[in-house]
């Protein structure tokens, strides 16, 4: 899938809503404009009842993986989540995002970005799987990271993590970060 069909399924703007709890969930679903939710909590007994109410308000839910409880972390996992109707995983392992990508789903794979070393790691990490974007943490990263990430891979850069106000959104942006997702309500 092209670079900007992924980003318009992902966001409709900067900000991908990324909330930790249902009551930041249901503000997200009837509050932000954004055609996504990335989801940073739950498990298997309320994850389809969040996805129905996803679809009632028109939105594509993200689920974190690594994130999700009582979901196996395998192959099993990723194909039941598929018949949930799930369109979209976050993930840091490969292994889960080739086969989340064979699936049909659209991937995003987080890097969490400590030191220069990370990139080099990061991209040894995609090596025999392409994902649809890649997910930096913190989203405060130099704009040279996000730069030679874009280069090596090809793919669109997302941020995460520590963004408070809409200024430090807008230079996360300018930096080269295609979106954001957060968690902060005000940001939505």
């Amino acid at each position: 899938m092209a670079q900007n069909n992924i980003i318009r399924l992902l966001s409709d703007g900067h900000i991908i809503p990324a909330p930790r709890n249902y009551e930041d969930f249901k503000y997200a679903l009837s509050h932000s404009s954004s055609p996504s939710v990335s989801l940073l909590f739950g498990d298997i007994n309320i994850l389809p009842e969040l996805l129905a109410q996803a679809r009632e308000h028109k939105k594509r839910v993200l689920v974190h993986l690594d994130l999700l409880g009582g979901v196996g972390k395998d192959k099993a996992g990723i194909l039941f989540l598929v018949r949930m109707g799930v369109a979209a995983i976050i993930t840091t392992k490969p292994q889960l995002g080739k086969i989340a990508r064979e699936a049909g789903m659209i991937v995003i794979h987080r890097l969490f970005m400590m030191d220069s070393e990370a990139i080099k790691t990061g991209v040894n990490l995609l090596k025999g799987y392409k994902p649809d974007a890649l997910e930096l943490l913190p989203a405060s990263v130099p704009s040279s990271v996000i730069t030679e990430l874009a280069d090596l891979t090809g793919l669109p850069i997302l941020g995460g993590g520590l963004m408070h106000t809409k200024e430090e959104v807008q230079q996360a942006i300018n930096s080269g970060l295609t979106a954001v997702s957060a968690s902060k309500r005000e940001l939505w």
